[in-house]
């Protein structure tokens, strides 16, 4: 049995990422953990929601951007990635491989039965979320 240990981060879909991330820090506290880059650009950014929560934010624009689709996946935390990845193979469900993301941490995505994106996170003891520091995408 998987054991989820809080709700990791909420993505977002950003058309204005500026104002977007004014909004979070004038209107409700949330400071940049850190940014997200791309050939020297911000292209993302997180937002400390106190403790290990997050909200993870990235620039969209106007062609792919729906105004019905703002959130593009929900994120858990899991004790043991490896050891969660085995069970939803046993339940017959899709599961990514395992990959040791550009911010440190380890991540595998699933889908829920609507196609919602689920992603499975693992903490490491560099993991930018808490160690801060940007980092270039390597997606």
């Amino acid at each position: 049995m998987i054991k989820v240990k809080q709700l990791a981060h909420v993505c977002i879909f950003a058309h204005d990422l500026e104002a977007t991330r004014s909004f979070y820090r004038d209107v409700l506290g949330l400071d940049t953990r850190f940014n997200f880059l791309r050939d020297g650009k911000i292209f993302g950014f997180y937002l400390n929601c106190g403790g290990r929560s997050h909200v993870e934010v990235f620039q969209k624009d106007g062609t792919a951007y729906s105004e019905q689709n703002q959130i593009n996946h929900f994120c858990l935390e899991v004790e043991d990635l490896d050891a969660a990845i085995a069970h939803i193979k046993s339940k017959s469900i899709d599961v990514t491989a395992k990959k040791h993301a550009c911010d440190d941490t380890f991540q595998a995505w699933i889908r829920d039965p609507n196609g919602v994106k689920i992603e499975l996170f693992e903490y490491t003891a560099k993991s930018a979320q808490f160690a801060g520091g940007d980092r270039i995408a390597d997606w």
